[in-house]
């Protein structure tokens, strides 16, 4: 029969086992790096394994994300043509997502970061109410978690916008497209929540350029990928006060080292990439689908463009 290969730092291979058996007794499972004989592997259920790992299973077929990005598996640039990869889509974690984001969006618009420090100094201080429906969030990536937390920001009466590589029909939110309408799409943008893929066009989307064409006093969230945003240019904008703060779950390398600056700024939130785990009890139904669909010399569902990298 043929075998699953899994590797993760942070899943645990023996939550996904179980899950996994539910579906389909028997599976023959194997957690890198005991590979055993790599022919006979067909499936890897993977996050960041260590590019040139895989170049040795001839007869792999499909490779799974585990989790929405497959960034992590094109830093490996000896997977072969044929090996289809695909990527989870899982309503938990879709939700889980836009949790993360409303509780930040919501922390800035109602003034959070402002009373947190009043109490810090023990004062007893009222601000003027914010007013929801002047408050204008963007969403950088409207793809399966984008479009999610849009549509969830949009509910509580926010003005909400979207910028994709192609235009978006999802009530109640403005869709905005394309190179030449990202400036318009900044332009009127208070709170700015990134959730695009990681490819060559997206890296360092977020610099002094694009920073600069927020209004001044944006608040940026980033759930995409660490390097989305160019760190020095993100600081020197926050200092400088045309960005108020940020609240960051993903870093250029993690775990996030501990001289870096983000830790110690007063208007940085670090998050150790926990906006939207992999959850296996939810997931292993729609990765034991597609298992089973490959062992059967089918496509699995929810395939990535290899030439566009999602």
């Amino acid at each position: 029969m043929p075998a699953v290969l899994f590797h993760s730092k942070n899943d645990s291979p023996e939550d996904w086992e179980a899950g996994l058996a539910k579906f389909i007794p028997n599976l023959d499972f194997r957690v890198w790096p005991d590979v055993g004989d790599p022919s006979e592997i067909e499936f890897a259920l993977i996050w960041a394994l260590p590019p040139g790992s895989l170049k040795q299973m001839d007869n792999l077929q499909c490779i799974c994300s585990l989790g929405q990005g497959v960034d992590h598996i094109f830093n490996d640039t000896e997977i072969p043509e044929k090996t289809k990869i695909m990527r989870l889509v899982d309503p938990w974690m879709a939700q889980a997502m836009s949790e993360w984001i409303l509780l930040n969006v919501l922390r800035f618009h109602r003034q959070g970061i402002e009373y947190e420090q009043f109490e810090r100094e023990k004062k007893w201080h009222v601000l003027p109410p914010p007013e929801t429906s002047d408050c204008k969030v963007g969403i950088l990536g409207l793809g399966e978690l984008g479009s999610d937390a849009a549509k969830k920001i949009a509910s509580l009466g926010f003005d909400v916008a979207g910028w994709s590589k192609s235009p978006k029909d999802i009530k109640n939110v403005k869709s905005f497209s394309g190179d030449n309408q990202l400036e318009y799409f900044l332009n009127r943008t208070d709170i700015l929540c990134c959730l695009l893929p990681l490819t060559p066009e997206t890296d360092g989307i977020l610099s002094s350029k694009t920073l600069s064409q927020l209004p001044r006093g944006a608040y940026i969230i980033n759930a995409g990928r660490g390097r989305h945003i160019v760190d020095e240019d993100l600081l020197k904008a926050i200092d400088s006060g045309q960005i108020s703060g940020a609240a960051l779950d993903v870093f250029h390398e993690e775990p996030l080292p501990e001289v870096h600056p983000y830790w110690t700024h007063p208007k940085v939130r670090v998050w150790p990439h926990v906006s939207a785990q992999s959850n296996a009890g939810s997931a292993a139904k729609q990765v034991a689908d597609a298992i089973t669909k490959v062992f059967g010399g089918k496509e699995p569902d929810n395939l990535i463009n290899r030439k566009n990298q999602y």
